[in-house]
């Protein structure tokens, strides 16, 4: 169940990959600056999400029909290979779905920004000043 609405979100963004590519290559977008950079971010962002739902859909494919091949084979070689190929995939499906949904979470938009940090010794004398010194040559 969870990985049919994991599908879901990555197909929704999907969409709205496409359009972003499709803003991208035209030149009216292109001659307004501020608009290019900001598509251009929004497209790095959902770049990673969408090969990361292709592989996972992907995944699930094969997996299905390992398991179709497993039940409805004859032969024990295709069978066996079948087994094989479904011991690769399981394992790996839980930490797929771990990644996208670490990806699917909104970025903080301060990320990307600066901040300043001021160290100082406050009170507490020489030992202040000495933990200060410290915490700035880390």
């Amino acid at each position: 169940m969870a990985e049919n609405t994991l599908l879901e979100k990555v197909l929704s963004l999907r969409g709205k990959f496409q359009s972003i590519q499709d803003q991208l290559s035209d030149p009216a977008v292109m001659s307004d600056m501020k608009k290019y950079v900001q598509l251009n971010k929004d497209y790095k962002e959902l770049e990673p999400i969408i090969k990361a739902g292709q592989e996972y859909g992907k995944m699930l494919d094969n997996l299905q029909s390992a398991k179709d091949i497993l039940l409805n084979e004859k032969d024990d070689e295709l069978r066996e290979m079948a087994r094989e190929e479904i011991a690769e995939i399981e394992p790996r499906i839980p930490q797929m779905e771990q990644d996208i949904k670490l990806m699917l979470i909104p970025a903080d938009p301060d990320d990307s920004k600066n901040a300043m940090v001021e160290i100082r010794g406050g009170t507490g004398g020489d030992e202040a000043a000495i933990f200060a010194g410290d915490l700035f040559r880390m």
